[in-house]
């Protein structure tokens, strides 16, 4: 399976330049599948501490028309995440989007930051925690939606679920050394395939996409100068990595 990593800008002048350059790569890399980064539709929002429904309302209509176009993609499998309102919570959902299946939502991160430019305990609501397989095609993928990687404990429950692909969309910043061990573990905790794109800015977000290899081996990295990298995997290597250490270490 080709499947291809991102960052994408948080200035929104730049956005739709970027979009359409990540349409050409994914149509001359015939991608079988794509991960978004974090919340990519709008400019990132949780930077106040202070929760504003008219913000809210703003940048879930940004996500909600480009959710539209996730077809220029197609064929390719689409993952990322968008802005949920339910009964009155509000909920960063994790989805898979296919020609064939359309949207579906798959999970709601769980574990939030609360500090300066994340004021995410703010702004999000949590809602039962779910950590199970979403399947599409022959791809069971499971999300850690950004800080959620730090919690390798769930990157080993996918693995015993049988998960080929752990999905890493991310809005970070800073130390991508520590990013990159994290996503890195994930991948051997699972023994599947790890896959992260990020936003990328001049001030806050470092961008850095990558493919990681169920033993931890850096496969692809995106960079500022090549935002858009296409790996071919075989997911069959996750099935025989579920047999190895550490992950056939008894708990």
């Amino acid at each position: 399976m080709k499947v291809t990593v991102c960052e994408l800008p948080d200035e929104r002048e730049a956005f739709p330049s970027a979009w359409k350059d990540l349409i050409t790569h994914i149509k001359e890399q015939k991608s079988e599948l794509v991960l978004l980064p974090e919340l990519p539709f709008s400019a990132w929002f949780p930077r106040t501490p202070q929760f504003d429904a008219e913000i809210w309302r703003k940048v879930q209509q940004e996500h909600e028309r480009m959710m539209t176009q996730l077809s220029d993609l197609a064929p390719a499998i689409v993952l990322g995440t968008t802005l949920i309102t339910e009964n009155g919570h509000h909920f960063n959902r994790g989805f898979i989007w296919s020609s064939q299946t359309g949207f579906q939502g798959v999970h709601d991160k769980y574990y939030f930051p609360n500090e300066e430019d994340f004021y995410e305990q703010i702004w999000f609501d949590r809602n039962e925690e779910d950590f199970s397989l979403a399947h599409v095609q022959d791809v069971a993928a499971g999300f850690l939606i950004c800080t959620e990687v730090m919690f390798t404990e769930r990157a080993r429950s996918y693995g015993k679920q049988g998960a080929n692909i752990v999905a890493v969309p991310r809005a970070s910043c800073l130390n991508f050394e520590r990013w990159l061990v994290a996503i890195r573990m994930a991948a051997i905790s699972s023994g599947a395939f790890a896959l992260s794109s990020n936003r990328v800015s001049s001030d806050l977000f470092i961008g850095r996409g990558v493919v990681v290899s169920p033993d931890g081996d850096v496969l692809a990295s995106t960079s500022r100068q090549n935002p858009f990298v296409t790996a071919e995997i075989d997911l069959t290597e996750s099935t025989r990595a579920k047999k190895t250490y550490p992950r056939d270490v008894l708990e």
